[in-house]
Formats: structure tokens, sequence, C-alpha cells
């Protein structure tokens, strides 16, 4: 009886500071639970029947939601059953594979940010290790190696995942798997954020770089519209190849970034999801405004100046919308972790109050339901995508209520 009774403390997390904060985490996990498992089978759907959504960059935004999937689906429904009764009631087995498959899906999250960070700055800074990195056998490895990688990494904690009182849900034990598990939260957390925010950082460079480009390009067709456009290569005083040719190669990088305010650049992603987002160069034929910056036309001086117009019609204000669209993503995937990270770094003697740790643990839910969030409000072809799906889902019921 008393083995019974030490079997079911070992699995409780009851305490009467939590007892009417449960309801709070039990409503907040159901509404992650059904946000993230419809938002992100409708990004998968999405990506599967809509042929612009099929980009190299989108399989990466599939792998991601499907992360988030196996959390929502499986993962969060058990952690709102263990809320509500502030008890695990599945047993030691599940609650070892718990733990394994939360680090799972956390890590496989956080390796493919990084990848999408990667690819979103390869693509306008060295587009040729890009194609080559990012081709089609390349991102087959790529998505293989980063689910391998969390396996491998967080499989040899398997006999130290418990459940775990301050936060009602399973995981490592803070202490027996010390120093492994510190290395593995310093590398995927720290390390896995300061690479993302260090790609962004350097796309950002990139595109500020290729802006003033383009302002100073404007400037010069302003000031000499009566003259045939210059066809010499030069480089300024910060590295920036001068010139009409130079400078739509530098436009050419810039273009997808904000020239087209529906293509999203850095999403928690980061999204290209218009046909000709892998490709800019054969979109430019296409394009007229960006032909006039290839190849400017010997035409009259009126004409000369309204393609030049048209060509540069990217102003600051786009580019600024870009910029903080890549910084809003990444203070939400930051906003999610670093508080309960934070909290176990400073509360080693577990001193906080359990209401505290309960808090900031359920912060990280919304991490894995927010991602859809963010694409059907900042990407357009995400959007309507949904739209669509939403519509035939419905259609059944709208014919319904017709009659």
């Amino acid at each position: 009886m008393n083995q019974t009774n030490q079997t079911e403390d070992l699995f409780s997390c009851y305490s009467p500071s939590v007892e009417g904060y449960r309801y709070f985490a039990v409503l907040w996990g159901c509404a992650v639970t059904i946000t993230g498992t419809v938002g992100n089978m409708m990004t998968i759907l999405a990506f599967t029947f809509d042929p612009r959504l099929r980009t190299r960059f989108n399989v990466l935004i599939v792998n991601l939601a499907v992360a988030d999937l196996l959390y929502c689906t499986i993962l969060q429904p058990i952690s709102i059953d263990s809320y509500l009764h502030l008890r695990w009631r599945s047993g030691e087995l599940w609650c070892r594979t718990f733990g394994l498959l939360l680090f799972l899906s956390n890590s496989v999250s956080i390796i493919t940010l990084c990848l999408v960070a990667m690819s979103r700055y390869l693509l306008v800074a060295k587009r040729a290790v890009f194609d080559r990195v990012f081709s089609n056998y390349g991102l087959i490895l790529l998505l293989i190696a980063a689910w391998a990688l969390g396996l491998v990494s967080f499989g040899p904690l398997w006999s130290v995942y418990v459940f775990v009182p301050q936060v009602c849900t399973c995981s490592f034990h803070r202490t027996q798997g010390r120093p492994y598990t510190t290395i593995l939260l310093f590398f995927y957390f720290f390390i896995g954020l300061g690479c993302v925010g260090a790609f962004y950082l350097l796309i950002y460079r990139r595109v500020q770089t290729a802006s003033q480009a383009l302002l100073r390009y404007r400037l010069s067709r302003r000031s000499s519209r009566t003259k045939p456009a210059p066809s010499f290569q030069g480089t300024d005083d910060s590295g920036v190849e001068s010139g009409v040719k130079t400078c739509s190669s530098d436009l050419s990088s810039h273009g997808e970034l904000s020239q087209n305010k529906d293509v999203n650049t850095c999403e928690k992603p980061s999204l290209s999801t218009t046909s000709n987002g892998t490709a800019l160069n054969s979109s430019t034929a296409k394009n007229p405004s960006t032909n006039v910056i290839h190849n400017p036309p010997s035409t009259t001086p009126a004409t000369t100046a309204t393609s030049s117009r048209s060509a540069t019609s990217g102003d600051d204000g786009e580019f600024k919308r870009v910029t903080r669209m890549c910084f809003t993503v990444f203070l939400c995937f930051v906003f999610c972790f670093v508080p309960f990270l934070l909290l176990n770094i400073a509360d080693k003697q577990n001193r906080a109050p359990q209401v505290a740790h309960m808090f900031c643990a359920n912060l990280t839910w919304l991490n894995s339901c927010i991602n859809p969030v963010l694409y059907a409000i900042m990407n357009r072809q995400f959007r309507q995508a949904y739209h669509v799906l939403l519509t035939k889902a419905a259609a059944p019921f709208t014919r319904f209520c017709g009659r």
C-alpha cells in the first residue's frame, strides 16, 4: 500500500498553489492543440495541393509543420490531461517516450529554423552555394539528418526521462543527466538561437547594402536622364560594385526581399512561396520593370525615366516592412523559449513558485501552433491556399444549411 502511494506521489504535481491555475493551463493547452493541429495540417495540405507553394523553401516549412504537428496532435493532449488531474496517468514507459518525442520535436524545429535562415542568406548572398546545398537531393539529406541528429542527441537520455512536478510533464531529470543535458541545451537553444539571429542579421545587412545601391542608382538615373546608361563596373567604398550591370545583380538579390511584398523572406520560418521564389533570374524575363535594369533601353528620355521609376518601385517603406517581418518572426521564437530557459538556469534550487515554472513551460507550447498563423498573416499565397482549403471543408455544411 505504501509502495503504491509512493508511486502515485512520483507522478503527482498537486499543490494548493496551482489548483486554480490548472484550469487556465487546460484552456491554453486546448487552444494550442486545436490551432496547432488544424494550422499545421493545413500547411502540409496547402503545400501538397497548391503548385505555387511547392518550392524548396517550403519543403523546410513542411518539415517544421510535421515536427509541430507531432507535438500538437500526440503530446499536447497528454499534457492537458496531466494538468487537468495534476497527475501523470499514462505510466512510466509512456513518460519516457513522451520526454524523448518532446525534445525530438523541439530539436528538429530548431534545426529546421536554422536551415531556413541559412538558405535565405545563401539565396541572397551566395546563389551558387545555395543551388548545390539545397538541391532536391540535398534537401532530402538535410531533412533526414535533422531528424537523425535530434534522435541521436536525446536518445541516450532515455533512462533519465522522468516526471517533473514543477512543470507537470515528463522531461529529463535536472541533475542525473548532467553535464550532457547542459551541453545539449546550450547547443540547441543558445547556439541554435544565435545562428538564426546571425543569419537574419546578415540578411538585413545584405539587403540594406542592396537598398543603398538601389537608391544611388535611382539618383544617378535622375541626374542623367538624357545620357545613355553607363555600362562600366566599379567598386565603391563599401565594396558594392556600381554601374547598371552590377547594380542589377545586387537588385536581383534585393528584388526578392523588397520589391515583392507578398514573398516572405524570413519566416520561423522563412518562406518563398511564389512560383519564381527560387529562380529570380528566370522571372526577370517575364518582368518588364526588372528587364529595364538589366538591359536599359536606348529610347527617349521620357521612356527611360518612366522605366527607371518602374524598375525601382521597391521603396524604403517596403524594405522596412520586410525587415520588421523578419525581426518579428525571430522575436516570436525567442519569446517562446527564453523565459523557460532563463528560469531553469536561475532557479537551480527550485525555490521559484511552481506557478512560475508552469507558466513559462506553458509559454513554450505557443511555438508549436503560431507558425501557421504567421504564414497566414505574412504570406499571400499561404493565406489564399488556407482560404481554399477552408472553403472546401465548409462546402458540405454550407450546402446542408442552404437546404
